[in-house]
């Protein structure tokens, strides 16, 4: 299956970042620790060239603590600040502010040596869709500032939120890029819930996940379906439709269900602390 998903109104939120970068000191890029390459755009990397990073790796108590411990280290490697979070629960939030500061130090010196104080800095938050900006900022001010949901999308405008006297946040659309030159991206993608289920093939994607699994992770699938692994991913869905019961009339199984099932107990953390993405150290 080709992974493919760019809705037209992504167009629009390129367009306005790129209009508004000129007012920001700072991006806050949300990845998600299961797939931080995958769950990076290569377009907010050219937009944001000249101006301090912070990445925070969310939904890392989804990720395999191990490698998140190595994304830590790589991004770090590439001049940006990098802190594990959970946006749902708060974990790291609190570690956010302090690195604000730290990242901004040099412009923060500037505008003291020029009298300006009180200036708040002014961040941009960004990320691809359903990697959960608008549950971080939430998280991050304490109150709910912005819509939230968990279809791909909801956060359709530009939105500016005073946290407190020192800081500004700009929180942004998320955006995909136009075309996926690697087709693993796209379908890790997918697996995360960052293109719409309705234009994907379920039981396709799920194939494609046991795929992985099967390399990376074998025990997650056979502990949590209580099923012996089979050689062709479609056979190993099968018995994932067995094991849950998941049967048409006339006693037909439901790959269709047995694919739901897999990709929510994947997404949600019950197949165990998954990282799909290695850094290349």
């Amino acid at each position: 299956m080709n992974y493919q998903w760019y809705p037209g109104h992504m167009t629009k939120a390129k367009r306005m970042m790129q209009e508004n970068l000129k007012l920001i000191d700072l991006i806050i890029e949300l990845v998600d620790a299961r797939i931080p390459f995958s769950s990076r755009n290569p377009d907010i990397d050219e937009l944001g060239k000249n101006k301090s990073r912070i990445v925070l790796l969310n939904k890392s108590d989804l990720a395999d603590p191990e490698q998140n411990k190595r994304w830590i280290r790589f991004f770090q490697e590439q001049g940006a600040y990098v802190l594990e979070i959970n946006s749902k629960s708060g974990a790291g939030i609190k570690g956010i502010q302090g690195m604000v500061q730290e990242a901004c130090k040099e412009k923060l010196e500037r505008d003291r040596k020029k009298g300006i104080v009180n200036r708040p800095v002014r961040a941009m938050v960004v990320g691809i869709p359903n990697v959960g900006k608008s549950t971080f900022i939430n998280s991050f001010a304490g109150k709910a500032c912005t819509k939230t949901g968990n279809k791909p999308g909801v956060t359709k405008g530009k939105q500016w939120i005073r946290l407190n006297k020192n800081l500004e946040l700009l929180d942004t659309p998320g955006i995909l890029w136009p075309k996926f030159e690697d087709r693993q991206a796209g379908m890790h993608l997918a697996f995360i819930g960052s293109m719409n289920d309705e234009v994907i093939i379920l039981e396709e994607l799920a194939c494609d996940l046991l795929a992985c699994l099967k390399m990376l992770y074998p025990q997650a699938v056979s502990r949590r379906y209580d099923v012996e692994w089979r050689n062709l991913p479609s056979e190993m869905l099968e018995e994932i439709a067995k094991a849950r019961g998941c049967v048409l009339k006339g006693e037909s199984l439901d790959l269709k269900k047995a694919a739901s099932i897999l990709l929510e107990d994947f997404r949600s953390g019950r197949l165990g602390r998954i990282t799909l993405e290695y850094p290349m150290d």
